[in-house]
């Protein structure tokens, strides 16, 4: 069972409201949201008051990718905005085991996200907790990029750690490039939640971009 994610990062940020209502109409399963603070990437793109707000607009689940310092100041605060999933950089956590625990005393679901250079074995301590391992196909911070070829085996060494830690609940994200060139070696390799960002909002048929997607 594949879920789709479109990307609100490559949305008309003039109308993301009715943008999030396209792509919900069109069939999409999730809606990602990409909160940048331009220190741990050098984009800035929007925090929690403008999660909140787009809440009441769309009844899909909303998956946080915090592309920030310090994510745990935010967690509270997407709990409060109604978001099921939140994933937080391996990179940016001097203290992961603590985050991840307070993301789900928050009563979410919680996920790590690794950028394309960190090696998955650094979850292995971390494998049994986590609800989501997000392989970053592209360098994070960033629309419109290029897929990176060797996603491909950290997602296939992804679901193998899960697979030893006996975690049969987690799912496998990938984000960055995926289109309909790359999306059946990134779900051959186990990935199940898929982002798309331009490969959706840019399409002029979006319920056509996300059904190539499945």
């Amino acid at each position: 069972m594949v879920t789709i994610c479109p990307s609100i990062l490559s949305a008309d940020f003039s109308r993301l409201a009715e943008d999030i209502q396209d792509v919900e109409r069109k069939g999409a399963d999730c809606i990602h949201l990409d909160l940048m603070d331009g220190h741990f990437v050098p984009n800035l793109t929007f925090g929690v008051p403008v999660v909140k707000a787009l809440r009441s607009c769309t009844k899909l689940p909303f998956d946080a990718h915090l592309m920030v310092e310090h994510p745990e100041t935010y967690i509270d605060g997407l709990a409060a905005a109604g978001v099921q999933y939140v994933t937080v950089h391996q990179e940016a956590c001097t203290h992961l085991d603590r985050v991840l625990q307070q993301i789900h005393e928050a009563g979410m679901k919680g996920g790590v996200a690794l950028n394309p250079a960190t090696p998955v074995s650094t979850l292995s301590c971390l494998a049994g907790q986590l609800d989501m391992i997000l392989i970053m196909s592209v360098n994070p911070g960033f629309g419109g990029q290029k897929f990176i070829p060797y996603a491909v085996d950290k997602i296939r060494q992804a679901k193998a750690l899960l697979e030893q830690a006996g975690n049969t609940m987690a799912v496998i994200e990938v984000d960055g490039g995926v289109n309909a060139k790359t999306v059946q070696a990134v779900k051959d390799a186990g990935a199940t939640f898929l982002v798309a960002g331009s490969a959706v909002f840019g399409a002029d048929d979006r319920a056509a971009a996300i059904a190539s997607l499945r």
